[in-house]
């Protein structure tokens, strides 16, 4: 069909989600990949052309034919990012005619800023080995765009948050924990705003940009389960010092990078006005709607 926009999404997840649901209007037909046949069977239920995709399974070309957007969120391995890996001639060769590209990468590529704002234009200095992997992977991705003149976006993602994925159920079931460390904050974004974001740029691509993707309040942890166990009604978890505190090594990596994040950029340059600017309004709307 002349001028059918398709979207293909390498890792249909929770972003790609709301992505897809936000363009829905717009007419665009939605192809993504996941790693397992069960959630392949569970997508396409849903109307999604879905594909099996990972460093063991690779696309045939037939799967982007046609793709005019392409969003990847694929963790980058020990061996880089597996898009970039083992698709990107396959894309190309399927392809030609990319309006648009983008790559979710994570705030973590600004390393630990001892609580200090970091905008866009600041040194990328990671401080964990997670954070040098998508650093390598954007940097990949940039090139890419240079080499093939495909219009390629960076989107450094802050902790998301949305409907399944809040701190409401572990304040209910009461294992949340109130870790305390001072002087510690993180920055964190609504799915649906993650979406609205990326539509935005959709509407309006800039070849090499790069987008912090955050809300406007960079909050201590422990305010978030307050916020939650106030709506709920139920008593406040009690707080844990962060040395006596036991986490996973994930959970205690993020405690090891300290920053607040601008979203200055995607106000000015796209024109996002946030649905939900703080953690308050996101977790209210949750709350209101029971779907947390």
């Amino acid at each position: 069909m002349m001028g059918e926009k398709k979207l293909f999404c390498f890792g249909f997840g929770f972003c790609a989600a709301a992505l897809a649901t936000r363009l829905a209007p717009q007419a665009f037909r939605i192809a993504g990949t996941c790693r397992t046949p069960e959630r392949a069977n569970e997508l396409k239920a849903r109307g999604i052309e879905t594909y099996l995709f990972s460093d063991n399974h690779p696309l045939t070309p037939e799967a982007l034919e046609g793709a005019t957007h392409v969003l990847a969120s694929v963790p980058p391995g020990p061996d880089g990012d597996p898009v970039l890996v083992h698709a990107w001639n396959d894309l190309l060769q399927a392809a030609p005619h990319l309006e648009w590209a983008g790559y979710l990468s994570t705030t973590g590529v600004y390393g630990d800023r001892n609580g200090d704002w970091v905008n866009e234009q600041s040194s990328l200095e990671p401080s964990t080995d997670r954070g040098e992997r998508r650093l390598r992977a954007e940097r990949g991705w940039l090139a890419y765009g240079v080499d093939t003149g495909v219009p390629v976006h960076l989107f450094r993602l802050a902790g998301i948050y949305g409907p399944g994925r809040t701190q409401f159920r572990a304040v209910a079931d009461g294992t949340a924990k109130r870790v305390i460390k001072p002087g510690q904050v993180f920055s964190r974004i609504h799915v649906d705003d993650v979406a609205a974001i990326l539509a935005a740029s959709i509407a309006q691509p800039r070849a090499n940009a790069a987008y912090n993707v955050c809300d406007d309040e960079p909050a201590p942890p422990q305010d978030i389960i307050a916020f939650c166990a106030d709506l709920l009604g139920l008593p406040m978890p009690p707080d844990t010092p962060f040395e006596e505190a036991v986490l996973s090594p994930m959970a205690r990596s993020f405690f090891a990078e300290n920053k607040r994040v601008s979203n200055r950029l995607i106000r000015e340059e796209l024109g996002v006005k946030l649905k939900y600017p703080t953690y308050r309004e996101g977790l209210r709307a949750l709350y209101e709607s029971g779907n947390y």
